[in-house]
């Protein structure tokens, strides 16, 4: 969330920035923070008019009047009209308060001055690349056929007995993979200072709306409808409600934490796109990387959590990028975002594997994660990060088509061999 003193103190400033992103007026904001911020300058009149008459019908009773006498009686009369303007202003400035938060919800973070300029993902900047892009001699098949030639990739049974589409059995040594993954992932990044949480993988509507999930992406998530509960989308939300209200010390920071999920995505706005294979599920398994900052170093603190998604991914030896996203291109509570893309040698091309993000304070303003700093009064938000540390479905599915063999076999990266007990698939 933004600050709304910022907004209007510098909305000039605030609502070029947000141009770079897309389309926001913020005039009809200012107007309700105007009305707002009139009728609480009226009710702070009345309350301390109120108050003044309260203490002059005291004065005038200790001072000889009948407390039943025409005096006071009129002093009560005029304390009543009072009270009785102030409970017509009281509910007029909460539904104000009201919508200037529903108002404030819906705008996206404000992206960071390092962050490149662009209308669409075609802008995006590419920062460097790893490893070799992998061409073959022989034809590479999709990794969804190599799957189901395996016996390790369902996709016809998970949607007609079991779910439906976009949704896949892991079979044998497809389930084993994915396993071994998950334990790589969650053993490099424990060893790298993380500390391993379990959440819950069910999250209440507070939840996803101090994250930055609602209202915005309300119908991208699954709903479970008598209860205020939802599918969680990201172990992102459940990791940063661990310390929401808290009010931490300077000297707990950093704070870093890796989950493994699964993660619940309608994928509502993506129909046509990738409906064959691991790459776009309603359901998918996720290893996330979180972090509470200090605002001081937060920037140096996404370059590390980078470098961490990059050591996965060069201990597994697949071939990579990294791009600097542009404004147009921005998730909606990020400040800046880096995106490893892996390459995938039968579309020959590269595809997401992992996100990065400073949310700088956008989340911890609306979690009300704030941190108090060694002989100062005040608290102050601080920052936080996320990125996926990886996907495990696009990791199993650059590794079913960068370590395909000519005969048709999969071999089995080297680091996951002792998790796998073989050489392939």
């Amino acid at each position: 969330m933004l600050d709304l003193r910022q907004i209007r103190e510098n909305s000039d400033q605030v609502q070029t920035a947000l141009a770079k992103r897309g389309t926001y007026d913020l005039a009809p904001l200012l107007a309700l923070d105007r009305q707002q911020r009139q009728i609480e300058t009226v009710r702070s009149q009345l309350q301390a008019r109120s108050n003044d008459i309260g203490k002059q019908v005291g004065l005038a009773i200790k001072a000889g009047a009948a407390p039943n006498g025409p005096e006071v009686a009129a002093l009560k009369e005029s304390g009543n009209r009072v009270k009785a303007e102030l409970q017509t202003l009281e509910p007029q400035e909460r539904e104000l308060k009201a919508q200037i938060e529903a108002f404030l919800l819906t705008l996206p973070n404000v992206p960071s001055d390092t962050t490149p300029v662009g209308a669409d993902e075609t802008e995006n900047v590419e920062v460097r690349r790893w490893g070799e892009d992998y061409q073959p001699q022989h034809t590479i098949q999709p990794h969804w056929e190599i799957g189901e030639t395996l016996g390790i990739l369902d996709f016809k049974r998970a949607a007609e007995k079991i779910a439906q589409s976009r949704f896949v059995t892991l079979i044998g040594a497809g389930a084993a993979l994915e396993r071994a993954l998950i334990s790589f992932m969650l053993d490099r990044h424990t060893q790298a200072g993380y500390q391993e949480i379990m959440p819950p993988y069910l999250v209440n509507s507070a939840a996803l709306t101090a994250s930055g999930q609602l209202p915005k992406f309300a119908e991208e998530s699954f709903q479970c409808r008598e209860d205020d509960l939802w599918l969680t989308p990201t172990a992102e939300v459940p990791l940063t409600n661990l310390h929401r209200d808290d009010i931490l010390t300077d000297d707990q920071l950093p704070i870093h934490y890796c989950a493994y999920t699964p993660c619940f995505r309608r994928e509502a706005g993506s129909y046509g796109k990738d409906t064959r294979g691991l790459i776009r599920l309603h359901q998918f398994n996720k290893v996330e990387m979180y972090k509470f900052v200090h605002p001081d170093t937060s920037f140096d603190e996404l370059e590390a959590l980078v470098a961490d998604a990059e050591d996965i991914l060069q201990k597994l030896k697949l071939p990579y990028r990294v791009l600097a996203l542009c404004t147009g291109d921005l998730g909606f509570s990020s400040g800046k975002t880096y995106d490893l893309e892996v390459w995938m040698p039968s579309a020959n091309r590269y595809r997401e594997i992992s996100s990065c993000s400073n949310c700088l304070d956008f989340q911890a303003r609306r979690a009300n994660i704030r941190f108090k700093s060694a002989g100062q009064k005040g608290t102050q938000y601080l920052h936080t990060l996320n990125g996926s540390g990886l996907a495990i479905g696009r990791t199993m599915a650059a590794i079913l088509e960068n370590y395909q063999e000519a005969n048709g076999s999969v071999r089995v990266p080297e680091v996951l061999q002792p998790y796998l007990g073989r050489e392939y698939l």
